[in-house]
């Protein structure tokens, strides 16, 4: 019996297109109402990820930020972490000396440089300046001038390289030089820097133990590698068909691709069976 759905955003719920299938919401309501607690576990941020969850009617907390947030809005939260502000101005100052696009993720707004490195690199979201979540971001010539005058403490660093080799070593750098933080490698050139300890399977773990759910009695639906860790520990780990092959065979079960609703099929295949959970708990009183 599956008590939690963890559900991740880009290429999981969301086509390519960043539409979110009708399908997709019906297959939400319809494990809702057989008691299955369920959220999203994205590399977003919360104003972000909240806005996906709206759309799916889901009120409860979710896991931004690759987990160093676990959160219902910025005023409810259950956890977060977040790099403090002289290490995020000396990450500044190493990155600055390589060719990439830094993003600082602060939980209201992002910070960026201004440096272009590649074409369409940069991850579009689906938000749009008249959107009441927007999450404002400003760009500057210089990172660390910016710190040096306002210095800031962020859940999260999106860094974006030419190619994975440069990517690696500005990574082998950091680690020689900055303690408390893990990265976490993205194709296309792409890292995110956080505090450590923090990755999605550590923001399931806290989220599983406020709402009194094991490990085993979850199921985590993702196409990434940062989703792997989840999906390998949870009862029933998912893997989309568009999810790289390393992901796909750590996962108990593969389903279709996000354009193809996959979170719909799995929820249909797998969720079917399952009783209410109100109800098969009165069973087991009566018993």
């Amino acid at each position: 019996m599956y008590k939690l759905l963890a559900l991740n955003i880009d290429g999981t719920i969301l086509k390519n297109n960043g539409r979110l299938p009708r399908e997709t919401k019906e297959a939400v309501d319809y494990v809702k109402k057989k008691g299955v607690y369920v959220t999203l576990i994205t590399s977003r941020n919360l104003l972000s990820a909240r806005k996906v969850a709206k759309a799916l009617r889901l009120d409860g907390m979710l896991i931004a930020f690759q987990g160093a947030m676990i959160a219902r809005t910025l005023d409810d939260r259950l956890f977060d972490a977040v790099i403090p502000e002289e290490r995020t101005f000396n990450i500044v100052q190493i990155l600055e000396n390589f060719n990439c696009n830094i993003r600082l993720m602060h939980e209201r707004y992002s910070l960026g440089n201004r440096k272009k490195v590649k074409k369409n690199l940069v991850v579009q979201t689906v938000l749009s300046s008249s959107d009441p979540f927007f999450y404002p971001t400003q760009f500057v010539d210089s990172l660390g001038d910016v710190l040096l005058d306002e210095p800031i403490a962020v859940p999260k660093i999106d860094v974006y390289f030419a190619t994975d080799e440069q990517r690696d070593a500005a990574a082998a750098l950091l680690t020689k030089s900055i303690p408390s933080i893990d990265m976490i490698m993205q194709p296309n050139g792409k890292m995110e820097i956080v505090p450590q300890g923090v990755s999605k399977l550590a923001g399931l773990r806290r989220l599983a133990q406020h709402i009194g759910v094991s490990l085993k009695e979850t199921v985590v639906i993702g196409d990434g590698l940062d989703d792997l860790p989840a999906i390998e520990a949870a009862g029933l780990g998912v893997a989309m068909g568009n999810a790289p092959l390393e992901v796909k065979r750590a996962a108990d079960w593969v389903t279709r691709s996000n354009e193809q609703l996959g979170v719909a099929y799995m929820v249909k295949e797998h969720f079917r069976k399952q009783q209410r959970i109100e109800f098969l708990q009165k069973l087991k009183t009566k018993q």
